[in-house]
């Protein structure tokens, strides 16, 4: 979402390193182009003044003039004052008696739905029993979507013919009585010019009290998304905000300044479809996000999710043998797979700013996607056992995956070259061992 942003950003940054001391011209100069980045990324105006007269007024003092590399301390300036923007993090109330109650207001479209099922999965993942309800009883098929999300997941889906204030108490009685600590309330879109709506929006909360009423906002509404953040929060009075769709095209303004503009925090960020794509969110790893520096904490939190102890002392000991084949090939390209798209992947790591730019990310996916289906046509024998692969075994391969044979070399190719790595991490296996400790310490 932030490539355009961070782009800019870093040619500004770049900009400043280059010189070895900064004039106030030179600050001048520079803070203009963020202030047309930001303003580009459809960051509120306001929100720009604030932040670049901050910055400005740290960097003409001593902070940046005594500072050994300026540039550099222009670049630390910049990146404490987008963190007092974004604000500071908050976690979910859950305090109190259980069941807590959640309730999810927002525009037709905004994923509401979606977001219900992705929360009640981090939710359950958290040791809590959450309990889904179906109040939108005005958009075709919003029940049948909740159930069906409930049913992948096996998380209990309350449904019924009541009106959804009655609706929602009863499925707190519900949630009482069979245990659950948690009711995540999917209500139907609203505008918040639409009286009669709102005031059923604001009935619910009357009859349920819920500890937290989250607005899901389309982040790439842009501004737009303060703007209806404001309204339903002189409405209602929202305790936080779920910023979706924000592995989109979007220009990402909306989640600079919604904490500023209509004081309301971000609690979570949806960055995918998948029921795994919600993220706590966290100002510092957004910030660092923004200006190119990477989200390693996030990179890791993801590997974990999809790390398998016993595969991988599987592969540690296979490692140590040099007996890894194709299988095992197969097995680390899923595991990939899982951590998310190629895109989201690089923008989390630090240093990748520029590098990650010349890349195409949509190819390296279908790049992945091409080596499973190739591997995949092999036979068991011919992923033991590459070397057995003949001229006719190649075309047999390419024509089963939809690829040419140069793709079946080139993955051969591929393969061996980390065959013939992981022999010489093996002649060395104290130090490989070393290696591995350090990875999984």
């Amino acid at each position: 979402m932030f490539e355009t942003l961070s782009g800019k950003l870093q040619a500004v940054f770049k900009e400043f390193s280059r010189r070895g001391k900064l004039s106030d011209a030179d600050v001048d100069t520079g803070l203009r182009e963020i202030r047309l980045a930001l303003l580009e990324a459809d960051v509120h105006f306001t929100v720009v003044k604030s932040l670049l007269e901050r910055v400005r007024a740290r960097a003409v003092g001593s902070e940046v003039a005594q500072a050994l590399n300026p540039g550099q301390q222009v670049i630390k300036i910049v990146h404490a004052e987008l963190l007092a923007t974004l604000g500071t993090p908050e976690r979910l109330n859950l305090q109190g008696p259980a069941p807590r109650s959640i309730l999810l207001v927002g525009l037709q479209g905004a994923g509401k739905t979606t977001l219900a099922g992705k929360l009640a999965r981090w939710l359950r993942a958290d040791g809590q029993r959450p309990l889904l309800v179906a109040a939108d009883p005005y958009r075709p098929a919003a029940v049948d979507q909740l159930r069906t999300i409930g049913s992948q997941l096996d998380i209990p889906v309350f449904t019924g013919t009541q009106a959804p204030p009655q609706l929602c108490a009863a499925a707190q009685r519900e949630a009482a009585a069979t245990g659950c600590t948690v009711v995540i309330m999917d209500t139907a879109g609203r505008l918040q010019i639409d009286a009669d709506m709102m005031a059923e929006v604001t009935a619910i909360k009357a009859h349920t009290q819920p500890g937290e009423v989250l607005l899901v906002a389309d982040a790439m509404l842009g501004q737009a998304a303060v703007r209806i953040a404001e309204g339903f929060h002189a409405a209602l009075g929202l305790t936080g905000l779920v910023l979706t769709k924000m592995d989109g095209d979007a220009r990402g303004g909306a989640a600079i300044s919604i904490r500023s503009v209509a004081a309301v925090p971000i609690k979570f960020l949806g960055v995918s479809e998948k029921m795994d794509g919600l993220e706590v969110f966290d100002p510092a790893r957004l910030a660092g996000r923004i200006l190119g520096m990477g989200d390693i904490i996030g990179l890791i939190e993801k590997a974990e999710a999809s790390f398998d102890v016993a595969q991988a002392q599987q592969m540690q000991q296979k490692l140590l043998k040099s007996e890894l084949d194709l299988n095992d090939f197969l097995d680390q390209l899923r595991q990939m797979r899982e951590l998310g798209s190629m895109g989201q992947l690089m923008e989390m790591m630090p240093g990748l700013g520029r590098a990650a730019a010349a890349m195409d990310p949509v190819q390296m996916d279908k790049q992945l996607t091409r080596s499973e289906a190739i591997v995949c046509s092999m036979t068991l024998a011919e992923r033991r056992d590459p070397r057995v692969m003949n001229s006719s075994r190649k075309r047999r391969v390419a024509e089963g995956s939809g690829t040419q044979v140069q793709d079946v070399n080139q993955l051969l190719k591929q393969f061996r070259q980390m065959q013939d790595m992981m022999k010489q991490f093996g002649k060395n296996k104290r130090g490989m061992l070393g290696l591995l400790r350090q990875l999984g310490g």
